[in-house]
């Protein structure tokens, strides 16, 4: 096997991940679109709310009928009438005017505010005083003031919120174009892997590895399609590759990613048609044995076996690029929340490399605190007790206690 022969930085791997293609698209139904990524713009039809309505129960006034109004100067207005939830307001609002009105009623031509119930006093059955001034605009939702027909309410490329739901049930939106979510084939390789069912004897180990990507591949918005463990032979490794091909837009090998005599990974990858070897090594710690390959269309990933450096690889690399075949926008991709900490202790690093370090958050009198995890690649455990990771950069010897450091979020 060649030695480590295209080692990237993390910046000319995010380059590589950026050309891979958008995948193709798919209409669903509102009720699916949680999570999903908007494949078109979406443009109101309409104005939202389709008419000014009341935020109060109280009377709809025109504003500079109470202007100067007090407890003890109220303004005299006649009651005309009252507006009936789900009623048009039977007349227009002349001067000198108040209709009653409930929250989410339709305001009458010419009110543009609405007085509280609690700022007046009933004088008789036509009249009432009005004890506060109130502006225009004020207690009420004018027409078109939520969403304004021929407007951009959604964009193109980001991911759908609850609240984005509720605003394509407002404008009538039954239907939605979104990307298609990633299908990603898991394969772990190694000899000593057995299924997480067995009892491992002695020299085997439980296979970790494909249930922490089956989840991150959840988390990330892919569908996971598992397709086993294989021994450390090419054969068997290149039929299983092969089968991923045409299940998958991406698949993961776990394993057999570094230089050893018994890591076929690079070169089966080669042997896949219309392949080509992008990265062999990242100059990143812990997953610099980390190798990314395209045949055709399709992203392979060859990750460690260490459980750690699997996980950190995924977050930092495969993560965006699903982001990024899902139809995420790169202006939307991120790695996650960001918190400021300063570090409970001093954190050595070796130059032309960028350490990753999980991290312990935890707060006292001075604020977040981040304490590092510190533990071998190979232990997951590193990783259940770390809420989350800081870079430390290659040209960097390591930072002091008490440095102010960005925090990304798990």
């Amino acid at each position: 096997m060649k030695e480590f022969f295209k080692v990237k930085t993390s910046d000319e791997v995010f380059a590589i991940i950026n050309e891979f293609p958008v995948g193709p698209t798919e209409e669903i139904s509102l009720t699916e679109g949680t999570g999903r990524i908007l494949a078109e713009p979406i443009i109101s039809p309409e104005d939202m709310p389709p008419f000014s309505r009341s935020t109060m129960d109280g009377y709809a006034v025109r504003a500079r009928d109470t202007f100067g109004s007090s407890e003890s100067m109220p303004a005299l207005l006649t009651v005309a009438g009252s507006v009936e939830m789900g009623e048009l307001p039977s007349q227009a609002l002349s001067g000198g005017q108040a209709y009653r009105i409930l929250t989410g009623g339709m305001l009458p031509p010419e009110a543009n505010a609405v007085v509280m119930q609690e700022y007046t006093q009933q004088v008789d059955e036509t009249t009432i005083e009005v004890m506060k001034t109130v502006a225009p605009g004020e207690h009420v939702i004018l027409r078109g003031e939520d969403l304004k027909k021929r407007e951009e309410i959604l964009s193109r490329g980001q991911r759908l919120r609850p609240q984005d739901i509720g605003a394509l049930a407002a404008i009538g939106r039954q239907k939605i174009v979104v990307h298609q979510k990633p299908r990603v084939a898991i394969i772990s390789t190694g000899d000593e892997i057995v299924p997480i069912e067995e009892m491992p004897p002695p020299g085997k180990i439980r296979d970790i590895n494909a249930y922490t990507l089956w989840a991150a591949i959840l988390e990330n918005g892919g569908i996971p399609i598992y397709l086993g463990i294989v021994p450390d032979k090419f054969d068997d490794l290149h039929s299983k590759c092969a089968e991923g091909t045409e299940k998958a837009d991406v698949i993961l090998v776990s394993g057999g990613s570094s230089v050893g005599s018994r890591d076929f990974t690079a070169a089966v990858f080669e042997s896949l048609p219309e392949s080509q070897i992008l990265v062999h090594g990242i100059s990143v710690s812990p997953g610099k044995p980390t190798i990314l390959a395209r045949a055709g269309k399709k992203a392979l990933w060859g990750l460690p076996g260490h459980p750690a450096s699997s996980m950190i690889v995924f977050w930092l690399f495969v993560r965006p690029l699903l982001q990024r075949i899902g139809g995420l926008e790169p202006q939307i991709i991120t790695h996650s929340q960001l918190i400021k900490a300063r570090l409970s202790r001093n954190v050595p690093s070796a130059q032309g490399r960028e350490d990753y370090v999980r991290i312990r958050i935890f707060r006292d009198e001075t604020g977040y605190r981040a304490d590092p995890v510190f533990g071998k690649s190979g232990l997951i455990s590193t990783m259940t007790k770390a809420q989350g990771i800081i870079k430390i950069d290659m040209n960097t010897e390591g930072l002091d206690e008490n440095s102010l450091v960005d925090v990304y979020l798990f």
